[in-house]
């Protein structure tokens, strides 16, 4: 592995930064979750894991070739599914068991979640080009959280309002549609990456 300086090594330090925030986040989002039964923050949750390792994978593979990272990059774009496939278990549990999440909690973690991803989108905005589709992997997560945490806090009142369940499934659907998007364009990112190193060589 090459020794990383400048830019690369202020990058360096940024991924391990966010996917310390993003694993401290998740302890919090995912204990809230399974205390009052939310789809949406369950969702987020594994979202927030995803994320810690997306960024983690970033912190190793840095120092690699652009081909090795480009082929780690499709990786990613599997991993961004994660949170998508995990939301099918909580959807069937709740759909089984339809009570509404405590209000107040639900708003005010999507709150919490909200700053935690802002804070990392704007440490991450201006690497979203460098090393290719590893750190446009990590802002993408980042700038689709603080959506999804902004439905999040809405859906606490609205859930609030009807009394409803649905409110917190349709955000949580919401979530998963968002990551599975975010995947097609790292995947695709990646691709491009991988096929342009392949026609230069």
């Amino acid at each position: 592995m090459s020794p990383l300086s400048g830019p690369a090594t202020t990058l360096h330090r940024t991924v391990r930064l966010v996917a310390l925030l993003n694993l401290a986040y998740f302890g919090v989002e995912f204990a809230v979750a399974l205390g009052i039964g939310s789809v949406s923050l369950f969702a987020d949750s594994i979202d927030f894991l995803e994320d810690a390792s997306v960024n983690l994978l970033i912190f190793l593979a840095l120092g690699w070739s652009p081909g090795a990272r480009a082929r780690v990059g499709m990786a990613l774009a599997g991993i961004l599914m994660l949170p998508a496939l995990a939301l099918l278990g909580a959807l069937w549990r709740k759909l089984q068991m339809p009570v509404p999440p405590a209000p107040l909690p639900l708003s005010a973690t999507g709150l919490g979640a909200l700053g935690v991803n802002l804070f990392c989108a704007g440490l991450l905005v201006r690497f979203r080009r460098h090393a290719g589709s590893l750190t446009r992997a990590a802002f993408l997560s980042a700038r689709n959280d603080a959506f999804a945490n902004v439905a999040i806090v809405l859906a606490g009142g609205l859930t609030a309002w009807t009394g409803s369940v649905w409110p917190d499934v349709i955000v949580g659907l919401g979530i998963a549609a968002m990551n599975a998007d975010a995947a097609r364009e790292v995947w695709h990112a990646a691709r491009d990456e991988h096929r342009t190193l392949k026609e230069a060589g």
